[in-house]
């Protein structure tokens, strides 16, 4: 009897027909495409608007370069946008303000006051008297003394017998030089600032402030615009009064600061002294405390021994399955 013969199990796959868009669907994807593309073209448009703008051009036409790297020309200070303020140096009003002193750079607290200014005066015409007061001062413009035949021997340079002579120096310092012998000879017409006459000179606060004794030329601060002014002094009257007047030689000026400087380097070595021997007793005390503390059996292994000699006592030397030879502490 024949064994039936079973047909071959037929297998089905499942395939996911998909089904074309309807004309529907085609119109709204291709309407929301248009949008989209409308959007992006509306932007880029706005983009370039505003970078045209705002491009910095020169009077010639050009656009000026926007460079922002290191090596870029930086805005030079008066021309910046902001003020910088040292917070830590600025006196707490207490009401959200600042004072004229903190704040130098606002015109309204350094306006002229309204009684300096006579009545009959303008805004406008007290600045301008405010201005050739200043010229007149420093005696420039229109206010410089000009060349004379009257009096040609009293008011000649003291070196090359010139009449060009700065007006400015002859009535501070009581000096008449001219400008080309102030840069000829800077070892005697250099000016000194007040902290070069104390350091180098020894030349104390009081006799630089006499304006008899030493006369000095005040000039606006270049660091801080609200600073005090600077006191200039003339070397070569500085140089006399110390070493003449004060000091009686260079040599004596030269003895009495390497005293100083001896003097300073004592105090500090004894300063230190002082700190090391404190800083030596506050081990000392720490590590007492730290034997009190402990549980009484005394000293430990590398404690120093007071009066004596801190010696160990080694056994025999035996050898050993990790080191060849070695010795036992007793």
């Amino acid at each position: 009897m024949e064994k039936p013969n079973t047909p071959p199990r037929t297998v089905t796959t499942r395939s996911q027909v998909i089904s074309p868009p309807t004309p529907e669907v085609k119109r709204r994807i291709e309407e929301n495409r248009l949008k989209a593309k409308a959007l992006r073209e509306q932007s880029i448009a706005r983009e370039l608007a505003s970078s045209s703008n705002n491009t910095n051009r020169t009077p010639s036409g050009f656009i000026a370069n926007g460079r922002t790297d290191d090596t870029a020309p930086q805005a030079a200070r008066k021309f910046r946008k902001y003020v910088d303020h040292d917070f830590s140096k600025m006196t707490d009003t207490k009401g959200g303000f600042l004072n004229e002193e903190d704040d130098p750079w606002n015109k309204a607290l350094h306006a002229p006051k309204e009684g300096d200014k006579p009545a009959h005066m303008t805004l406008k015409e007290w600045e301008r008297h405010q201005l050739l007061k200043g010229l007149r001062n420093r005696k420039e413009g229109p206010f410089e003394p000009g060349l004379s035949v009257l009096g040609r021997g009293d008011r000649k340079c003291r070196e090359c017998k010139s009449l060009e002579i700065d007006f400015v120096w002859e009535e501070v310092f009581k000096c008449r030089v001219c400008n080309g012998c102030k840069e000829k000879f800077p070892e005697k017409y250099s000016l000194l600032t007040k902290t070069e006459a104390k350091e180098d000179y020894l030349i104390t606060g009081p006799e630089l402030k006499d304006g008899e004794l030493l006369p000095h030329l005040d000039k606006p601060n270049p660091h801080k615009s609200h600073w005090h002014d600077m006191m200039l002094f003339l070397r070569y009257q500085v140089e006399e009064y110390a070493f003449k007047t004060k000091w009686g030689s260079a040599e004596a000026l030269d003895a009495e600061f390497e005293k100083r400087e001896t003097e300073k380097k004592k105090r500090k070595e004894e300063k230190f002294k002082s700190k090391l021997k404190e800083l030596k007793k506050k081990t000392r005390t720490e590590a007492y405390r730290r034997g009190i503390a402990g549980d009484g059996r005394g000293g430990k292994f590398g404690d120093a021994i007071s009066n004596g000699k801190h010696e160990h006592e080694w056994g025999q030397t035996v050898e050993n399955e990790r080191w060849n030879e070695c010795k036992n502490l007793l």
